[in-house]
């Protein structure tokens, strides 16, 4: 008898392991390889799993069919949500298939970070048209006005010793992260836009391009993944022909995220700049995101500044919607009073300057 009661003891807690973590949602990753989105995966793994949901994350490595073959097979294996950090970023088409699959098996979808469409009127009737479905992200057009302002004054604060050739003129670069990213689109323009009203306003010339010739005024990272080695590849180029001696050095680094600003680091460093040395020359690199890595490289003198994207409160709300909505609750029950809901789907986390003060 005693053993038997052991038996049904040991299994009832079992049982009551199993269902503390009954429900399981799937979280489709566009890639494992971008260094903000590991910081929001290791952040959403530990928000779900305290919300009772163990999290099914898979990579798409970049490839829209990988990702909409998991989210078909999740359905079929019983998964209790989708959470779906889209692959295609800004193609309504692609969004809409991955939500009608969602529709027809009345789970939850949580679009999060990346755009499901070019135009927000366009993902409001998307989402409209389920009750179970919501993205969380940020106003994508912020980061960029945020970024462009802290430059232009940090540039107009520190002119003179910005401008190297003393030619009254400061020279920069702008990498971008993805040509039809409506964030990198976004960042790319406002980034100088804003730092040339606040130089302009001060009665100091605008930014120049370094490359005269390049009508785009940024170099865009083809392969689309905002990388480090992007960036590298970029500025070891450039510094062979764009330098002190020759009189025509880059005086200023623009990123569209920190992984970038990283890469142009450390090819500045390989000739002389931004080694975190007492004396030696900065040239200012800012970035976007408040990765740990850019924090880092701020305290120690090699970075100049970038703006917080909160992996953290990205996914404390998508963590807090999917577990409403798997649970029948309010979408937006128990949502953080600092996220802004627009419009009933569109749930917004805001950004805020970093530069290490």
């Amino acid at each position: 008898m005693k053993k038997f009661l052991a038996i049904l003891l040991a299994a009832m807690m079992l049982l009551g392991c199993a269902s503390a973590f009954a429900d399981e949602a799937l979280v489709s990753w566009y890639t494992f390889g971008d260094v903000y989105l590991t910081s929001v995966r290791t952040a959403l793994d530990e928000a779900l799993s305290a919300n009772g949901i163990t999290p099914n994350d898979r990579d798409s490595n970049g490839n829209q069919t990988t990702q909409t073959e998991d989210v078909n097979t999740a359905v079929l294996t019983g998964a209790n949500a989708l959470v779906i950090n889209l692959v295609d970023s800004g193609a309504i088409g692609t969004a809409q298939s991955l939500l009608d699959v969602a529709r027809n098996a009345n789970l939850p979808a949580v679009f999060f970070n990346r755009a499901v469409s070019q135009d927000d009127a366009e993902a409001k009737a998307m989402f409209e048209s389920y009750d179970k479905a919501c993205f969380v992200g940020t106003n994508f057009e912020e980061a960029g006005m945020m970024q462009g302002t802290m430059i232009g004054n940090y540039v107009l604060a520190n002119y003179d010793a910005i401008d190297l050739n003393k030619d009254g003129v400061i020279s920069y670069v702008m990498f971008k992260g993805d040509e039809a990213n409506q964030e990198a689109i976004a960042r790319t323009k406002y980034g100088v836009e804003n730092a040339d009203a606040v130089l302009t306003a001060a009665g100091k010339p605008a930014l120049k391009f370094y490359d005269e010739s390049n009508a785009n005024k940024y170099l865009v990272d083809t392969n689309g993944t905002w990388s480090s080695v992007a960036s590298n590849d970029y500025m070891q180029t450039i510094l062979a022909q764009y330098n002190e001696a020759n009189g025509n050095m880059i005086e200023l680094v623009i990123c569209n995220n920190d992984d970038m600003a990283i890469g142009a680091i450390n090819a500045l460093q390989g000739v002389g700049y931004n080694t975190g040395a007492e004396g030696a020359t900065v040239i200012p690199v800012f970035g976007v995101d408040a990765v740990d890595v850019a924090k880092q490289a701020i305290a120690e003198g090699k970075m100049t500044g970038t703006i917080k994207q909160d992996a953290v409160g990205m996914a404390d709300a998508v963590a807090t919607i999917t577990a409403n909505l798997i649970a029948g609750r309010g979408m937006f029950e128990g949502l953080n009073e600092h996220y802004k809901v627009v419009d009933g789907w569109f749930v917004q986390i805001p950004y805020a300057e970093y530069t290490g003060e």
